[in-house]
């Protein structure tokens, strides 16, 4: 078999199931089909949670990497986001949860304690910003035991994200809020910004002018490869998904892979900056004077500036 001698771009993403649904075929080039082309790179998958994803953008060794949209603030002089592969909230999102009785005013006075999946979270800037920054206690529990901890008793309250927003019922505990529908209530219906897709600036001089816009195209195609090919793509995704069922993981895909995945379009846009201004406005984060959103482009159009 031939060498490939493509230079290899690493992409990082979480284990959860929109995240693999989404590059099952860059990284796996893989597919009834036929092989997915990658174009001038091959990409390697770099799988971790995204609180972890969080951190390491700060080295910002990663090429392209998944991370929450409440990141992105503290790395934008190093990355830029694609226009596609986010995960936006359209009227639902991550919930603030609790055994049964607790209720929001009790989280408001800081009668109880919240366990949270890391505090760079977007999840965590928006229970931020709907009780107020330092007005309620918490502590980073690993995001995969927020429910199992909240149901023995272990804290008052969870901030459950991923595929904990479908699964908190079966053991007893009760919705106290839904951050994403708060946010479309206070925000004329635009959708929480939850997690985004980032490019590394330093692309374009690495490989050549307009790289990065290059690189979005083939995530773009991915996108649309794996929305063609659902099955497959679930496939690849169930064997990151735990004790997660095919059922349950096809309706969290079906959640966050959508019209917002594949291109943020101008409401999407608008969302991501007003969310990051009220961050900022909170004293949440740094403000961000310009937001770059990376849209993709052709290989026929990058020739021609060549």
């Amino acid at each position: 078999m031939e060498a490939d001698n493509r230079p290899t771009l690493r992409i990082g993403f979480s284990p959860d199931p929109d995240d693999a649904f989404m590059w099952w075929a860059l990284v796996t080039c893989e597919g009834s089909a036929g092989e997915f082309d990658t174009g001038e790179f091959q990409y390697e998958a770099v799988i971790s949670d995204i609180e972890s994803l969080n951190q390491r953008s700060i080295i910002g060794d990663l090429e392209i990497t998944a991370m929450s949209c409440a990141q992105y603030p503290f790395v934008s002089d190093h990355y830029a986001i694609t226009a596609c592969g986010s995960s936006m909230g359209d009227a639902y999102g991550p919930k603030l949860v609790g055994r049964k009785g607790i209720q929001l005013d009790d989280l408001k006075r800081g009668e109880a304690v919240i366990a949270i999946p890391g505090e760079r979270t977007s999840a965590f800037a928006a229970t931020n910003l709907l009780l107020g920054p330092g007005s309620f206690k918490h502590e980073v529990v690993d995001f995969k035991a927020i429910i199992d901890r909240v149901a023995a008793g272990e804290f008052d309250a969870g901030l459950v994200i991923h595929e904990g927003q479908l699964t908190y019922e079966s053991v007893g505990l009760a919705q106290i809020v839904d951050l994403g529908q708060w946010w479309v209530s206070q925000h004329q219906g635009l959708p929480l910004p939850l997690g985004v897709n980032t490019i590394r600036r330093d692309l374009d001089e690495r490989f050549g002018p307009r790289t990065k816009s290059l690189i979005t195209s083939v995530l773009l195609r991915s996108l649309e490869f794996a929305l063609a090919h659902r099955e497959e793509a679930l496939a690849y995704a169930m064997q990151f998904a735990g004790d997660t069922s095919a059922d349950l993981a096809d309706k969290f895909v079906a959640m966050y892979v959508n019209k917002w995945t594949l291109d943020f379009g101008l409401r999407g846009r608008e969302a991501v900056r007003t969310f990051l201004g009220q961050m900022h406005d909170a004293g949440l984060a740094p403000e961000v004077d310009e937001i770059d959103f990376i849209d993709p482009i052709t290989e026929k159009e990058v020739a021609a500036d060549k």
